[in-house]
């Protein structure tokens, strides 16, 4: 079947002019000019043709996603678990009691990124976890939006069979589980949630992207997990400006941080606030009335909140603001 629709798709690609435009999800233009997380720049096409239909239908991350498992055993080095493959995972250092942290990078990232390479040491040295970064890297490396981002609700639905597979496997459950996403990574832990019934007990999206999700259904959700919590930090350009979660948190009004001098760089500060959360318990949130007043700094509520950490405020709910330094120790406090 598989070989018969590759086929089929070679035909028609082959019959067709690629470029028809099917629909435009943007306003305004359709090219602009967006960094990726490191700060390249990239010319990136905001609209839907023929061609990314076939290339959409081209991914298939159930065989091309890689499961990097790191421990207190292997901190540097990880273990790779496959789908279906039960002997990588017997071989493996994966231990069913403990807690396991699924990590999910974002746009034009991989295993290797900053994101997991400042997350994971942090979660080691706080905890004694199974931490999986998931490489998605062959679908998060499309410059056509729309493209990536229908492939991040694939991966996340071929993650979330993952998980499936690896609870059969090992007797694990959902209860011991925390998704963390970064950029459309963000977006995309929300559909691992959502695929798992909504009863993963932490999901934490890290500056979920803003473009082509403003008005895309997949997009993260204050249901996908028990308890979900969003840090915004770049909203408008690389992030996702209104809430999304049962908490958001805006540090320093959620665009520019201090310290920062680009976007890339306000955008990567998100992680860098969770990996300082889990090893500190910092930053305490003042509570707003809503998304407005967080961005314009007006917030005077008076309930305070912790962000991020690896223990759920499963219950709570609202939006917050804090401010940051400029340098480690980020946390006032």
């Amino acid at each position: 079947m598989c070989c018969v629709l590759g086929y089929l798709l070679s035909v028609f690609s082959s019959a067709l002019p690629t470029d028809v435009i099917l629909r435009n999800f943007e306003e305004g233009p359709r090219y602009q000019y967006a960094e990726d997380s490191n700060g390249a720049i990239h010319l990136v096409d905001l609209w839907l043709t023929l061609g990314d239909v076939f290339n959409i239908a081209r991914f298939n991350p159930d065989s091309s996603n890689v499961y990097h498992l790191f421990t207190r055993a292997n901190p540097t080095v990880s273990q790779p678990l496959l789908v279906n493959n039960a002997l990588l995972l017997t071989r493996s250092n994966y231990n069913s009691n403990r807690r396991t942290i699924v990590l999910i990078h974002g746009w034009l990232n991989s295993a290797t990124s900053d994101f997991n390479s400042v997350i994971v040491p942090a979660l080691l040295r706080a905890e004694d976890l199974n931490v999986i970064v998931v490489d998605w890297s062959i679908g998060a490396s499309a410059l056509t939006h729309r493209v990536v981002n229908e492939n991040t609700v694939q991966s996340g639905k071929a993650v979330a069979r993952f998980i499936t597979w690896l609870n059969q496997q090992s007797g694990s459950t959902l209860a011991q589980y925390h998704i963390i996403g970064h950029g459309l990574g963000g977006h995309q832990a929300g559909v691992v949630g959502r695929n798992l019934q909504g009863l993963v007990p932490y999901i934490t999206g890290l500056d979920p992207a803003m473009i082509g999700w403003a008005t895309n259904i997949n997009k993260f959700h204050r249901n996908d997990g028990l308890y979900t919590e969003v840090i915004h930090t770049n909203y408008g350009v690389y992030g996702y400006i209104a809430d999304l979660g049962q908490m958001d948190f805006y540090p320093n009004g959620g665009i520019s941080m201090p310290g920062c001098d680009s976007n890339a760089c306000d955008h990567a500060r998100a992680f860098f606030y969770m990996a300082e959360s889990i090893t500190s318990g910092g930053f305490t949130g003042r509570q707003c009335l809503n998304y407005y007043a967080a961005v314009l700094g007006m917030c005077s509520g008076p309930r305070t909140a912790r962000m991020g950490g690896l223990v759920p405020k499963t219950g709570s709910n609202g939006v917050f603001l804090l401010e940051t330094n400029a340098a480690p120790p980020f946390s006032k406090g």
